[in-house]
């Protein structure tokens, strides 16, 4: 049964599984981690969630401050073993949750054209599309809103 399990970007679990992340997005987009380690570099962070199975993280996702009342999600991973399963979802509420239970109104978050399926999750969930040329990182990014 999976259980979700709030921890800090410290933690080995989301290491591990944000260099799995890495990994499938260097494949996707056929670049080099590299080419987007300021954007993906996560430290000293406090709001991690993590997936467990058995005491093994089989998905992680977190949440960055973006303003005064607003946070951004970001580092969202299913292990492929356990996707379509409501992993995500239940992530991404957990995160919502935490964000709320400190006074934050709206969620952003940034993911690739080359994700359809996270672009369906995230407006399955209430994300709408956002016009806002300053938050994409590139050409290849879709960028999405939601107000908690």
């Amino acid at each position: 049964m999976i259980q979700l399990y709030r921890t800090n970007s410290e933690h080995p679990e989301f290491v591990r599984l944000t260099g799995l992340l890495d990994d499938a997005l260097c494949m996707i987009y056929n670049t080099r981690k590299e080419d987007y380690e300021e954007y993906n570099r996560i430290t000293g962070l406090p709001t991690v969630v993590l997936a467990m199975e058995e005491n093994v993280a089989v998905a992680c996702g977190c949440f960055k401050m973006a303003g005064d009342s607003t946070i951004e999600l970001k580092r969202m991973f299913v292990d492929p073993a356990f996707r379509s399963q409501g992993i995500a979802s239940a992530i991404v509420g957990e995160l919502e949750k935490w964000a709320k239970e400190n006074d934050c109104e709206h969620a952003i978050l940034e993911t690739g054209k080359g994700q359809p399926e996270a672009i369906a999750l995230y407006a399955k969930l209430g994300y709408s599309m956002a016009d806002d040329s300053d938050f994409a990182s590139s050409e290849r990014s879709v960028c999405m809103k939601k107000k908690l």
